[in-house]
């Protein structure tokens, strides 16, 4: 006959419990021990005490995340962080999340590249239906990548800002002969011909000129200093010709 008996061990955790098998075979007595391995339940995959994703079975990647048919990326990034970070340690909740997450971004990927498309099918077809003049004039024109517009636009927008901390001391020369060079500089690179190149820069030069001094006088005095001539505004216009000419002009 085996019997089994409960030994109390000295140790505070559970873990380390023993059975005691007690066997009785006549005059002997055999005791053995057998130590017993009890799983927390911390060690399961998706744990006893971890926070489910209640949501998992919803098809509708909007009502799964809980968010609107007319939310924006930001709040569908934040709905996405809000849930991963509540329902942090349960693999399936996570995977659910973020499989709704993906779903909502590509969809609003396909939507803006589509949105980018119409609106360049739409201004070929504008360009096309226009008047002869038009596209003879448009084929003088291109447009540069935004990165080039940007560098241009920030050199003379420094130029400007430059003749207007210098408006009480001296005038705007030596700057407009900066700009004019770096004008006929960026067209001779798109151009390769020096030549176009100068009549185009001469030209938004004196075309700058004669309509800041066109428009500086219909400009109401309250809305300029006293340090303010009317040779500084008209370089002003300059600039803008400038800027126009070397970056959009062919």
């Amino acid at each position: 006959m085996l019997s089994l008996t409960l030994s109390p061990s000295n140790s505070t955790s559970f873990l380390h419990n023993k059975l005691l098998l007690r066997g009785n075979t006549g005059k002997r007595t055999k005791f053995c021990y057998v130590p017993i391995r009890t799983r927390c339940a911390v060690d399961t995959p998706y744990g006893g005490n971890v926070q489910k994703f209640p949501r998992r079975s919803v098809w509708d990647p909007y009502k799964r995340l809980g968010i609107s048919r007319d939310a924006s990326e930001e709040e569908i990034w934040g709905s996405r962080n809000f849930l991963l970070q509540q329902y942090s340690g349960h693999e399936a909740s996570e995977e659910s999340i973020e499989a709704a997450f993906e779903k909502l971004l590509m969809a609003s990927f396909k939507q803006r590249k589509k949105t980018k498309i119409n609106l360049k099918s739409r201004l070929k077809k504008k360009v096309e239906e226009s008047p002869p003049w038009v596209k003879n004039l448009l084929n003088f024109v291109e447009l540069p990548p935004t990165e080039v517009i940007l560098r241009r636009l920030f050199l003379f927008a420094f130029m400007g800002a430059w003749s207007i901390m210098n408006s009480a001391e001296t005038g705007p020369a030596f700057q407009v002969a900066i700009s004019l060079a770096a004008c006929i500089y960026f067209l001779n690179e798109k151009t390769k011909s020096l030549g176009r190149a100068c009549i185009i820069g001469f030209g938004a030069l004196v075309g700058g000129w004669i309509s800041g001094s066109l428009a500086v006088p219909n400009i109401p005095s309250m809305l300029l200093r006293p340090t303010w001539t009317l040779e500084l505004l008209t370089s002003l216009f300059v600039y803008l010709f400038l800027f126009l000419a070397c970056t959009f002009l062919k």
